[in-house]
């Protein structure tokens, strides 16, 4: 098993609706830390594509930059993205939650036709090449599909993600909580999350298994 390994963490913001789900970005954190290994976080220098209010679920008329919010979550401990050097890290890893899908590429507006962010792209290329591991929770799996194409995912059972997920050339497979899909020819570990009907308990089972996962092939 591999300890004393290096990951990077790609947040996308803070919060469930427009950001990266704090549950599972916290979790992971954690079994990083909990299996011997360190990290260091990330996220893209932009603007939201929106702000919602998270008591209401309605969007609002402010504007929030991607950093300065995951900054929320990784207690100011974080760098942009466009600092990352992959050689640096044993593996990257994607917490879910809609900032994936709304800051981190456009997946939650325009489908299997989205665009990913190229500082995102690139590092997921980047980590293929230099055969890195790579990890991704929720609803993350559906950017490495649009990235890599061929690669075989999970995002638990939901069809039409699933189906989104195969027009972009990828194989999708139905899991329930805590699985981990293993794509050996990428190195690339997924996990579904919340996108199964979680609790916390679920999110961590699921952020450690993935971790586990991810150090027992390093």
């Amino acid at each position: 098993m591999g300890q004393n390994k290096k990951f990077a963490v790609i947040l996308s913001g803070c919060g469930v609706y427009d950001g990266a789900e704090i549950h599972e970005a916290t979790m992971t954190l954690y079994a990083i830390v909990k299996r011997g290994s360190s990290y260091q976080c990330y996220a893209p220098d932009v603007e939201q594509a929106h702000v919602v209010n998270h008591l209401t679920g309605e969007p609002t008329s402010e504007s929030r930059n991607v950093l300065v919010e995951a900054a929320r979550i990784a207690r100011g401990e974080i760098e942009p993205l466009s600092n990352l050097d992959v050689a640096e890290y044993d593996a990257i890893i994607f917490p879910g939650g809609f900032g994936v899908a709304k800051n981190l590429s456009n997946f939650a507006f325009a489908g299997d036709a989205c665009t990913v962010h190229g500082e995102v792209e690139k590092a997921v290329q980047t980590a293929v090449a230099q055969k890195k591991s790579i990890g991704a929770l929720c609803i993350a799996p559906a950017i490495i599909a649009k990235v890599l194409g061929n690669v075989n995912v999970t995002i638990g059972q939901d069809k039409p993600t699933a189906q989104a997920i195969e027009a972009m050339g990828a194989t999708h497979q139905k899991t329930t909580h805590g699985e981990v899909v293993v794509d050996e020819g990428f190195k690339l570990y997924t996990t579904p999350c919340y996108m199964l009907d979680a609790s916390i308990v679920d999110i961590a089972e699921g952020a450690h298994n993935i971790v586990k996962a991810m150090l027992d092939d390093m």
